[in-house]
């Protein structure tokens, strides 16, 4: 393949990230877009360049693809993705990879089945500082883990609906569940709890999800992590973050926008920068291995992201019913 040519199905904010990532690659032809708006389809086709469907059937059957960009609301994401694998075409899901248990399998059998490539969107897994603490901790344990995420975010219709797009624990803390897992391994039991103070929005906003969420997961190891989400108004700073506690090691993890892992190990210092915003490189990596044809070149890969969901979904029961849930129960 000289260039790759894509395809965009959803054009919300997110695919204006990734038409931005794709359109500095001279490799990369964004060939065709949809969004059942047909109005907002033509309008991101226009600044892409491409041609716009409203359909995403219509545009596989017609568009001569390499590559599929699944950019819709989670609820949406089984059909056109399972269709794409089946298809031989190598897949990028944003995040999560679905809404329910029942669609993330279907498209982690999709994928096993078609030997396609597919990446799962979780951004904080192509940090390349990952390496860096990878080898710092390597012959230590790990105790505590903490993860914030607070500050703003788009206010999407389907984004403040619980059961249409899981609200701030699935749609923004399940980026701090997969980072979680990433650096400490895997969940046994999850707790939660939520907040009842309108951080974000006006108390006559429709919607019912909680605008500050706390998990705290019981790893395996032993370790423990915690993670705050917390939904704020526009204009507020934001603050991302990854703190490590191990045996010999203090270390803090920044991610956006700085990327910097900074703290101590074994009584020195650590101070070290990203090179690259973890976005742009995981779209890069994913396109590197549908060039190569290698599906476990991707830097999160669907059975992984199923394993990500289970926890979030394990944290959703235990803010239902106020009770630890075990991963078991939920796998």
């Amino acid at each position: 393949m000289d260039r790759i040519r894509v395809g965009i199905v959803g054009t919300g904010w997110i695919a204006r990230e990734h038409l931005r990532a794709l359109g500095s690659l001279p490799e990369v032809e964004v060939a065709a877009v949809c969004d059942i708006e047909a109005s907002r389809a033509r309008a991101f086709a226009a600044d892409a360049g491409s041609r716009a469907y409203s359909d995403w059937r219509e545009l596989l059957d017609k568009e001569d693809l390499e590559a599929l960009f699944v950019c819709t609301p989670p609820l949406h994401h089984r059909e056109p993705a399972v269709e794409a694998l089946r298809r031989g075409l190598a897949l990028y899901l944003e995040k999560p990879i679905a809404r329910s248990l029942e669609d993330a399998a279907a498209i982690v059998q999709a994928a096993d089945a078609s030997g396609a490539v597919c990446a799962i969107g979780y951004q904080w897994h192509a940090v390349e500082l990952l390496d860096d603490l990878a080898s710092i901790l390597a012959d230590e344990e790990t105790g505590l883990l903490l993860g914030t995420s607070i500050g703003p975010t788009a206010s999407r219709p389907w984004f403040l609906e619980r059961v249409a797009g899981g609200g701030n624990l699935l749609e923004r803390g399940s980026h701090h569940l997969d980072l979680v897992r990433a650096v400490g391994g895997e969940v046994a039991r999850v707790q939660a709890a939520a907040g009842h103070v309108r951080l974000a929005r006006s108390s006559v906003e429709e919607g019912d999800i909680d605008d500050a969420v706390s998990i705290t997961l019981e790893l395996t190891s032993g370790a423990l992590a915690t993670i705050v989400v917390a939904w704020t108004a526009p204009g507020q700073p934001g603050t991302y973050a990854l703190d490590v506690v191990a045996s010999s090691s203090t270390l803090r993890l920044e991610l956006d926008p700085s990327f910097t892992l900074t703290g101590s190990s074994k009584g020195q210092p650590v101070s070290l920068r990203a090179t690259t915003h973890p976005f742009d490189r995981s779209v890069r990596q994913f396109l590197r291995a549908a060039r190569e044809g290698d599906p476990s070149a991707v830097f999160c890969a669907p059975a992984n992201a199923k394993v990500t969901l289970s926890v979030a979904v394990a944290a959703e029961q235990a803010l239902e019913t106020g009770e630890k849930v075990a991963l078991k129960a939920v796998l």
